[in-house]
């Protein structure tokens, strides 16, 4: 027997996320490419990274609610430009990535609980002479198309008139090739990320995440609008984690520890704010 809903539940989506995933004994869920330490493939193909840990434990208790233990996990890759429009449409049940949690895309989606705070910042060279945004003037500056960054980047050089030629590109893949390469000065994007970025980089020592940051990036995972029963399963379980301290232990797994593929430690210690966080969960955006 199917999931019992309520019928004013069944009428704010056409299959409840719960019902189908039980139904088709699958759930699909959505992952980044390359956005290291959160969501990423290992040598071996597997989808990793602290974002993953997080979508297992949800997935284990969608097994539990559903009464599939033998549940299919379908992963289907996303990026900042279909992330949304995929989560929307029912390919992906729930997306398990780095999305920020911004008030304009809440007409478009659901968001769980934040996971993560990121400033977004730059990543360059020791030797660039670039520390702060200001330093851009008339450089070319790299940032990921489709995300917040790439927004606040090109307002930034309307508005203060600086004569930046901005690349966005697909990922952190071409991003990093991009900014090794010299195609660009400066890649901005979420602190945490260019941090992941640089211990990809050949010489990591090389690199320096600099300036002031632009914003502050509520990371949560997103679900289709109107099903409150998914939502809550996704948030209770996200909070049982922060509180109960297993999401500390995560954290120090990914941002403390050396991580694949090369075994460099992404160095990035758990700020207060994300402490007071995981103390009292929520699902505010920052913006």
């Amino acid at each position: 027997m199917l999931l019992a809903l309520s019928d004013a539940v069944r009428a704010q989506v056409a299959q409840p996320a719960l019902e189908k995933i039980q139904a088709a004994n699958r759930i699909a869920v959505g992952y980044r490419e390359a956005s290291l330490p959160f969501s990423y493939r290992d040598a071996n193909g597997h989808v990793i990274g602290f974002s993953q840990d997080i979508c297992n434990r949800i997935i284990a208790a969608v097994k539990a609610r559903t009464q599939r233990p033998n549940l299919e996990v379908r992963f289907i890759p996303v990026t900042s430009q279909n992330h949304i429009p995929l989560v929307q449409n029912g390919t992906v049940d729930l997306e398990c990535g780095v999305t920020t949690h911004l008030r304009a895309r809440q007409s478009q989606v659901t968001f769980s609980n934040t996971f993560f705070v990121a400033g977004t910042r730059l990543l360059t060279r020791k030797d660039s002479g670039i520390h702060d945004f200001k330093d851009l003037m008339g450089k070319s500056v790299l940032t990921n198309q489709g995300t917040h960054s790439e927004h606040i980047l090109r307002t930034m050089n309307l508005q203060k008139q600086m004569d930046m030629r901005v690349i966005s590109v697909k990922d952190y893949i071409e991003g990093r090739e991009a900014l090794e390469s010299g195609r660009a000065v400066a890649y901005m994007m979420d602190d945490v990320l260019l941090a992941g970025v640089r211990s990809l980089t050949t010489h990591p020592s090389d690199w320096v995440i600099v300036g002031t940051s632009q914003s502050s990036e509520a990371y949560a995972f997103m679900m289709r609008n109107g099903d409150p029963a998914f939502q809550q399963l996704v948030n209770d379980t996200m909070s049982a984690l922060m509180k109960s301290g297993e999401m500390a232990v995560l954290y120090h797994k990914w941002f403390e520890q050396p991580v694949p593929p090369h075994g460099v430690t992404i160095d990035f210690p758990m700020t207060a704010q994300l402490r007071a966080l995981y103390a009292a969960p929520d699902d505010q955006a920052l913006d």
